[in-house]
């Protein structure tokens, strides 16, 4: 159990980096997210054949895995909108949401009762998010985005939690990255009628970042992601996932200058947040 803890947070770690190569690589989201879709698939098919994993499964469960993978698709889309349109801080801040989202939708899909302790540690985190942006409308499509992003991030989670005890980790992040890539590729050239691009082939620079954000903070962060499911509730996932603005932020006032004044509110909103991914933790263990 500890070592599923451990792990979820190294994946943490390698999800605060994703906001930050959105910042860093000059393509759309649209473009990013094919190519970040793309060079992921043929990493995982090399990984499957290399250490000669069984991913031969019927037509019907292949349609099952990918109709989950469009949804980490369209989270990644809204995820870099809200970075593009905003900032790297509010991208990854509004990604904190996905605990409140999946306390109110995993109910309803599953047909159970609302916890209380969950909608109070969501709210806890709301909360925590408004401190941190002092109520900040300023980028209000930015926002929008990812609060958008958020709400299909939660439902992926909740779904893919069902496919995670079925199935080799590997395997459904193969075809979930593959149903991606065609998806989005047959609707990308739509996509780029509205917003038009002066190139679509990204330059040396780009590739680089394209291929280190698709071997770890997708392949190896989603692979990872999936490993955890199978031992500790979404929920509480989603709730520790909320530490990653305090790598993404950090960072992005390091290296990016992001001119946001850091106040006292800034770090009780963050405090609040940390405190509800530590409570959330210790009663997950405590159940366990």
């Amino acid at each position: 159990m500890k070592k599923s803890y451990v792990l979820l947070h190294l994946a943490v770690i390698l999800a605060g980096f994703t906001g930050i190569f959105g910042k860093l690589i000059s393509l759309n989201e649209g473009l990013l997210v094919w190519y970040r879709l793309l060079f992921s698939t043929v990493i995982l098919f090399l990984i499957l054949k290399s250490l000669r994993i069984r991913y031969t499964i019927s037509t019907r469960e292949k349609i099952h895995i990918a109709k989950v993978g469009l949804l980490i698709t369209l989270h990644w889309l809204f995820f870099y909108a809200s970075i593009k349109y905003a900032n790297i801080s509010i991208g990854v801040v509004c990604y904190c949401l996905t605990s409140f989202f999946t306390a109110v939708f995993k109910p309803v899909i599953d047909k159970e009762r609302f916890k209380i302790s969950e909608l109070l540690l969501s709210l806890l985190t709301v909360l925590g998010i408004s401190l941190i942006f002092h109520f900040d409308t300023s980028y209000q499509l930015g926002i929008s985005l990812g609060v958008i992003s958020s709400a299909i991030g939660a439902l992926y989670t909740i779904f893919n939690k069902r496919l995670v005890h079925r199935y080799d980790t590997k395997v459904i992040n193969y075809y979930q990255m593959l149903s991606g890539t065609v998806c989005l590729g047959a609707i990308l050239p739509v996509y780029l009628c509205f917003f038009p691009v002066e190139s679509i082939i990204p330059g040396m620079k780009d590739i680089g970042y394209l291929i280190v954000l698709s071997l770890f903070c997708t392949v190896g962060l989603y692979v990872i992601f999936a490993e955890v499911l199978k031992r500790i509730p979404a929920f509480t996932v989603n709730l520790t996932f909320n530490l990653e603005p305090v790598y993404a932020i950090i960072m992005a006032f390091l290296f990016f200058n992001e001119s946001k004044q850091v106040n006292i509110a800034f770090y009780i909103g963050l405090l609040l947040i940390i405190t509800s991914v530590i409570l959330q933790t210790l009663i997950s263990i405590r159940k366990k």
